[in-house]
């Protein structure tokens, strides 16, 4: 809960971002755009896979943001006023997905067999699923689902940061309003999305749980880069006074309960499928839990779930912040392992996990424009969104 509070709350202001540091993420960006190239010389099907895998992880930890984002204004809390902007700074990203999502259009045909005419003709399946699983009504509905994406972050950070100015409490109804509509449209074409770019890499295969698969993961992911980011403006004296131990604890319980929310799905997913035992399902993941995939099948058991459930667990591990730093770390880990998991066996099949220089080239490109947009975001704006009318209260925001 919070004491009521009428006192000022000073400006942190905007993060000093070196030129230095600028232009290291620069360089990371034009490096790995480079590897990425060479990486389409030497092994197509790695560099494409690799694509698939850092497209879908960056883009879902902006998504993971504007959702927590969502839902604090539709459940009005204050507690997380002093953190939102944090969250905010991750979906600077958004637009340059409309390039990673204009090279994967370029790419279809490279990455999805479904594209091939010869492919489909005869195979009952996949002519059956011709009339959504074409080319052109994916490229329109996935190019729709972006637009609305961009469209909410735009108003809904946008309003955030006009509040700093003018400090008016209309503009948070308004989001209050947005929300969720955003939500409901974020539900259908979130997984909407998840099933063209993700499951449909087996056309064959499917799964009516995979959609919240994978926003659990996406959640999970923004979760992680939400709590990394709070502690290192913390470190660099940036929020003193504004969030404290409590705040960083209703964090580490969010990344808490999302690592438990991941493993139930995943574990549900599998289950149903185990039960069913049909044989158009259980391919999928015969192949994961069989050599050479399943060493990272548990990976996945052990390291996105175990690991973090036991740092996460105590009440004093989430009030600590580098227990929370390294431990939101190994989670993007995990989830970047996760994603690798759902495309690579759909490249590689019996060749195996593929980690080399195009696989870490093409990530270390993708970091790199994250970063300089996430900074530069930063360097812009105030830290904090200090005109919210719910700041005061949460400054003080306390544990009973």
């Amino acid at each position: 809960m919070a004491h009521g509070h009428t006192g000022t709350i000073n400006n942190p202001g905007s993060l000093k971002v070196s030129s230095g540091f600028q232009g290291l993420l620069g360089a990371m960006a034009l490096g790995g755009l480079g590897l990425f190239i060479a990486g389409m010389m030497a092994d197509k099907d790695r560099a494409w896979a690799s694509f698939v895998v850092n497209h879908f992880f960056f883009l879902g930890i902006a998504m993971g943001a504007l959702f927590f984002i969502s839902v604090q204004y539709i459940s009005q809390t204050m507690w997380s006023a002093p953190i939102r902007r944090v969250s905010e700074a991750l979906t600077a990203y958004l637009p340059f997905a409309i390039v990673t999502f204009g090279v994967l259009f370029y790419g279809l045909h490279d990455i999805y067999h479904w594209t091939h005419p010869e492919y489909v003709a005869g195979d009952l399946v996949l002519e059956g699923k011709a009339s959504y699983l074409n080319q052109k009504f994916f490229i329109i509905r996935d190019s729709i689902a972006l637009f609305l994406w961009l469209v909410f972050a735009n108003k809904m950070v946008g309003n955030s940061l006009k509040q700093d100015e003018s400090r008016d409490p209309a503009l948070s109804a308004r989001n209050k309003v947005m929300a969720p509509i955003f939500l409901m449209i974020f539900a259908i074409s979130f997984t909407m999305v998840a099933f063209d770019q993700l499951m449909s890499l087996d056309a064959h295969w499917f799964s009516t749980m995979f959609g919240v698969y994978a926003f659990a993961g996406i959640f999970y992911s923004g979760l992680a880069a939400t709590g990394i980011m709070l502690v290192f403006l913390r470190r660099r004296g940036m929020l003193t006074g504004i969030v404290n131990d409590n705040h960083l604890h209703d964090v580490g319980k969010f990344m808490f309960a999302f690592t438990v929310f991941w493993a139930y799905i995943g574990f549900s997913q599998f289950m149903l499928i185990w039960y069913a035992n049909l044989p158009e399902e259980t391919g999928y993941m015969i192949k994961r839990m069989t050599h050479p995939w399943l060493y990272l099948s548990v990976f996945l058991l052990v390291g996105k779930f175990l690991v973090p459930f036991f740092f996460l667990m105590r009440r004093s591990a989430k009030r600590t912040e580098a227990i929370l730093f390294y431990t939101g770390i190994f989670m993007l880990i995990a989830q970047y392992m996760d994603l690798i998991w759902i495309v690579q066996p759909e490249f590689f099949g019996n060749k195996g996990l593929q980690l080399g220089w195009i696989e870490l080239g093409t990530t270390v490109g993708f970091l790199g424009v994250f970063g300089f947009f996430l900074f530069r975001f930063l360097s812009k704006n105030n830290v904090v969104a200090i005109g919210d009318p719910n700041l005061a209260n949460s400054v003080f925001h306390h544990h009973i």
